[in-house]
């Protein structure tokens, strides 16, 4: 079995005790493969780091929501420098819409460098990692906009819904502009059932597992850290949803993430 954890944030300083061991550890579980994701532009600058330093990381960089009120065009440089001088930054992100605190910033804000982003990423060939909480629908209208076939070379995916949480009809929509879905520890929990029926419409084909570490930890360890090690929690539940065993899920999963962030050589 080998297992992709395409969205972690191994640089979050809950780590710091511990990071070395935790990220020598992780090829026991059969972790094999893991994209770090950025957070802010300081987030960013030690993801292209830790893809240097550990030789089954990726990278993603970018900003998101909460923290793009203070964005300037020349952090739209910074990351395309970021991207373009390392061969293991495969994506911009996490970038998005996020409206669950009111006006932090405000939602034009964050419109403005969401689309800002999506356009970073087409003009150096990168898919993006997409968050988004409680605007579906704001969400929906700039990916339908900007996620054209025109933009993309055929077979290229553009992107990746990072924890997906919105409805079976959402997804539907989401499907049409050629993005995969990330599921990971929420979809273990007894109140998910809208996700649940949400991953039971998404084609196999189109779904990535992550942590979003240490974060979302899935059941039986929720309330502690979450770390790679664990997905083999979600990888058996998508197996209960989707009628597969595990290594066949775990199989597609790494066949799916390498498509999405456009490795071929692992």
């Amino acid at each position: 079995m080998k297992i992709f954890d395409t969205h972690a944030h191994y640089d979050d300083r809950v780590f710091d005790a511990d990071r070395e061991e935790i990220i020598s550890s992780l090829h026991k579980s059969n972790v094999l493969a893991v994209t770090d994701i950025g957070c802010d532009m300081k987030s960013s600058e030690t993801v292209a780091a830790m893809t240097k330093k550990y030789d089954f990381f990726y990278g993603a960089v970018g900003v998101i929501p909460g923290e793009c009120g203070d964005m300037k065009d020349s952090d739209i440089d910074r990351l395309r420098t970021l991207a373009e001088e390392n061969k293991k930054i495969v994506a911009i992100g996490e970038i998005g819409l996020d409206y669950y605190w009111e006006d932090n910033p405000e939602r034009d804000v964050q419109k403005k460098w969401f689309k800002a982003q999506i356009e970073l990423a087409q003009e150096i060939g990168l898919p993006i990692v997409i968050h988004s909480r409680d605007a579906a629908e704001d969400t929906v209208n700039i990916l339908k906009e900007y996620l054209t076939p025109d933009k993309y070379k055929e077979g290229e995916v553009p992107g990746v819904m990072h924890c997906y949480s919105y409805s079976q009809e959402t997804a539907e929509q989401l499907m049409k502009t050629g993005l995969y879905f990330g599921i990971g520890g929420v979809v273990t929990y007894k109140n998910a059932k809208k996700l649940v029926r949400a991953v039971e419409a998404i084609p196999m084909e189109r779904i990535v597992i992550e942590t979003d570490c240490p974060y979302l930890t899935p059941t039986p360890h929720r309330g502690e850290r979450n770390y790679s090690g664990y997905l083999i929690h979600v990888i058996e539940k998508l197996a209960e949803i989707k009628g597969l065993t595990p290594e066949e899920v775990a199989d597609i999963t790494w066949e799916n993430a390498k498509r999405l962030y456009r490795l071929n050589m692992i």
